[in-house]
């Protein structure tokens, strides 16, 4: 039940004041604004270029267009779910996806793979 609700993407995000650690909501009423497909690019390109310099709040307040913290905790939400970026122990967003780069270590064959 938990992963076809993750794989549907209908969840928000919020900080506890208590812990203060991310959690995710897969509450599909609560969101209020779904991004739109540039916006999204516009948050991974921000991320791409500022890569590991910001926590959450201030890569928000950073971006060049202002936007709801809902929909761009929806926006965090979808990158983190796809493995395009991660956050570290300092609460820092880095962006992770660079598909050249695997593809060049996936052809060395000094590199070995299990089977």
């Amino acid at each position: 039940m938990f992963l076809e609700e993750i794989k549907t993407f209908k969840y928000k995000c919020y900080i506890s004041r208590y812990n203060m650690k991310q959690q995710l909501i897969l509450q599909k009423e609560d969101i209020l604004r779904y991004p739109r497909l540039d916006t999204v690019l516009m948050v991974e390109d921000f991320i791409k270029e500022h890569d590991g310099k910001f926590k959450k709040r201030k890569l928000w307040e950073s971006l060049p267009k202002k936007m709801m913290y809902q929909t761009f905790c929806v926006i965090i939400d979808y990158l983190l779910y796809s493995r395009k970026i991660s956050i570290d122990a300092e609460g820092k967003i880095g962006w992770t996806y660079y598909p050249e780069i695997a593809r060049k270590y996936y052809k060395r064959k000094d590199l070995g793979r299990r089977k």
